[in-house]
């Protein structure tokens, strides 16, 4: 049993978490000065914490060796000043264990475990999997997005999953399935935290208790994110809606294509670093650059990262 049983039913993951993208210079290599001032910047807004090493990292085109200069990089600049989440999972059981315990020394507040994409396991290896990663000790945040993986959790195996693996203490879930997502909030955000993994549902969340958000769209606009959380939380939730309509437009334009191919094109126009992504990713079209250009010029500053 990990030494984290004990936190159970304790939300520990509260506001907004940030799904750190990777700044590359324009020869694909890192960039670490855009990382720094990245990272800089999203403590300057008041961020509750950074996802490390997520989809938005574009983690799988990192070496291993890049991996572990992220976190040497970052971890020090954060600790103590936010809560930090590294992502471990894999679709090889091995593999997400070993990634799980490389990242132990760092001591980050959880590990975020996608459920193994591509080759779907059943109830039981399912299972066995989360258990496999629940025995490095670490908290686990189980990552649901059945539109990357092709797994889709029934409700009947969630519950079998979350009385097996005590050690999952949260739930990242970007499924849009009102149904499930409903359902999922009603039966555990009591005693679990319930993170919106979809930024454009951020209100709907909020209305069914979950404790907050991990986005990448906050790369750009997280002081925008910080207060409509905070609104809300105060009980202002008109006005915490209509600060997310207005940036709506902006959040469905960071989808516009395969994330986070538009937000590093925001973020150079921010002065972060490149528009730089690694293959399979490409670079954006010429119009949705222009669109994006064109939107840019609306930007309530204030919404911005500085």
């Amino acid at each position: 049993m990990s030494s984290y049983s004990l936190i159970i039913g304790t939300i520990m993951f509260n506001g907004i978490f940030t799904a750190l993208a990777t700044p590359f210079l324009p020869d694909g290599k890192i960039d670490f000065s855009a990382l720094e001032n990245l990272l800089s910047a999203q403590l300057a807004a008041h961020i509750d914490g950074v996802v490390l090493l997520g989809t938005t990292a574009e983690t799988p085109t990192l070496s291993a060796d890049e991996k572990k200069q992220i976190l040497d990089f970052c971890v020090p600049r954060l600790a103590g000043k936010c809560k930090i989440i590294i992502g471990t999972g894999a679709n090889n059981t091995q593999v997400a264990v070993e990634n799980t315990r490389a990242v132990a020394p760092y001591n980050p507040d959880a590990v975020l475990v996608v459920t193994p994409y591509y080759n779907k396991p059943n109830p039981a290896g399912l299972i066995a999997h989360y258990q496999a990663v629940a025995e490095v000790g670490l908290p686990i945040i189980l990552y649901h997005i059945p539109g990357r993986t092709g797994l889709k959790l029934p409700d009947n195996v969630l519950a079998d999953l979350l009385a097996n693996v005590p050690q999952i203490v949260g739930i990242k879930e970007s499924d849009y399935d009102a149904s499930h997502v409903m359902q999922t909030a009603v039966s555990y955000t009591e005693n679990l935290d319930y993170l919106c993994g979809n930024d454009d549902l951020f209100p709907q969340y909020l209305a069914i208790n979950a404790s907050g958000i991990i986005s990448a769209a906050a790369n750009v606009f997280a002081p925008a994110f910080v207060q409509i959380y905070q609104l809300f939380q105060a009980g202002k939730t008109k006005e915490s809606f209509a600060l997310f309509a207005q940036l709506y437009p902006f959040i469905k334009a960071c989808y516009a294509e395969t994330n986070p191919t538009c937000i590093k094109y925001m973020l150079a126009k921010l002065g972060f670093g490149s528009a730089t992504v690694r293959l399979p990713l490409g670079e954006i079209s010429a119009a949705h650059k222009e669109h994006l250009d064109t939107l840019f010029q609306t930007a309530n500053p204030s919404w911005l990262i500085k």
